[in-house]
């Protein structure tokens, strides 16, 4: 089985999501099941059958979840240094064809917003970040072509 990296605020975000769905989603649909079920005939019982698919997406939900949990090998960037581009790593760069700047934080793929500036470590992007250093020149290939980007600096956060 392959260990996930994931940074210990993904691993408590997903222990939380994990929580809820067991302690209030499957709850409140096992009751609408019910409800629906006193409705008569589970034949033609649209709402029953919608609130059956949904009981089966939340407990397929429930096992990703957990096999995710399993997986997680925790990686805390705090306790990271150096100028090397690693899992963790806040990382700006700058595109040399367009001369823009950005920076980009890598984690874990359950972790992963990229409007917040959060991009996964299996992401094309951040493969070709991984092992770059400060004032490196990366070529990454993209959906929109192949960029080139320089690596401005390589931080960890400290909270």
């Amino acid at each position: 089985m392959t260990e996930l990296p994931i940074t210990p605020q993904g691993l408590v975000a997903l222990k939380e999501e994990l929580e809820r769905m067991q302690r209030v989603d499957m709850p409140q649909i096992v009751k609408e099941i019910e409800v629906a079920r006193e409705k008569g005939d589970l034949s033609e019982n649209a709402e029953y059958h919608a609130a059956k698919d949904r009981q089966g997406q939340i407990q397929g939900k429930i096992k990703f979840l957990r096999e995710r949990i399993g997986r997680s090998r925790v990686i805390d960037p705090r306790t990271l240094s150096g100028s090397r581009v690693v899992f963790g790593a806040i990382v700006t760069v700058v595109d040399l064809d367009t001369e823009v700047e950005q920076t980009y934080q890598i984690v874990g793929e359950d972790e992963a917003d990229f409007k917040a500036g959060k991009i996964s470590v299996t992401s094309p992007l951040a493969r070709g970040l991984l092992g770059a250093e400060e004032g490196d020149e990366v070529k990454i290939k993209t959906p929109k072509g192949l960029r080139t980007l320089e690596i401005g600096s390589v931080e960890f956060p400290r909270e």
